[in-house]
């Protein structure tokens, strides 16, 4: 049976922030709010708790995970950022993107695509999934919590808990975050290009 935290959405309660933490720390899978929808979340190291998130999801090795950071210095330790990449980061997080990156050593292997070795990054912007990975002090893997067979997340935290209540080891409760998905831009190649267009909008990039 899942947990099921209330969490203020502009001023996380310290005490269950901390306690989410530490059930993420101790292997636990999470379901917490992002600034575009709930995403399932769990420790970058822990291999069991990934597999629980295939399991839930049915996906399969070549689905590609997003480490969600803190920020851009710990985005330069897990993918290679160079000055032009660094500058379309800054202007662009926290933020709704998913950036695909040449990951870095730092990266499990698990997590990247297995041919590529790409990483999905992104910076959320949401008081809660920040409060969570600072009290962690480092990043979440994370995935959007689109069940299998939908197309659009689930939204509700409530409609959440009782589907996933005997599958996750807690449900955070940060109010609505929306239910649309992150713009996609692929920054591997000589040119970025937004592979999906999502709730970011970036003007550089569009025809």
């Amino acid at each position: 049976m899942s947990q099921f935290f209330q969490i203020h959405p502009e001023t996380p309660q310290p005490r269950l922030v901390k306690q989410a933490a530490d059930i993420l720390k101790q292997g636990g899978l999470a379901v917490i709010p992002t600034d575009c929808a709930y995403a399932l979340a769990c420790h970058i190291q822990d291999k069991q708790a990934l597999e629980r998130v295939k399991r839930i999801r049915k996906l399969d090795d070549k689905h590609n995970f997003t480490l969600m950071c803190r920020d851009l210095t710990e985005i330069s330790t897990y993918a290679k950022v160079d000055n032009t990449a660094y500058r379309l980061l800054k202007n662009h997080t926290p933020g709704a993107f998913t950036f695909i990156l040449d990951g870095t050593r730092e990266v499990p292997r698990r997590l990247m695509h297995p041919k590529r070795k790409q990483i999905g990054i992104r910076v959320p912007d949401n008081a809660i999934a920040c409060a969570i990975m600072e009290e962690l002090g480092e990043p979440l893997m994370t995935t959007s919590l689109i069940m299998p067979g939908d197309t659009m997340p689930l939204s509700d935290p409530y409609d959440i808990r009782q589907m996933l209540e005997h599958a996750v080891d807690l449900v955070v409760d940060g109010g609505y975050c929306g239910f649309e998905a992150t713009t996609v831009v692929d920054m591997t190649g000589d040119e970025y290009s937004i592979t999906r267009q999502g709730v970011g909008q970036l003007p550089e990039l569009e025809v």
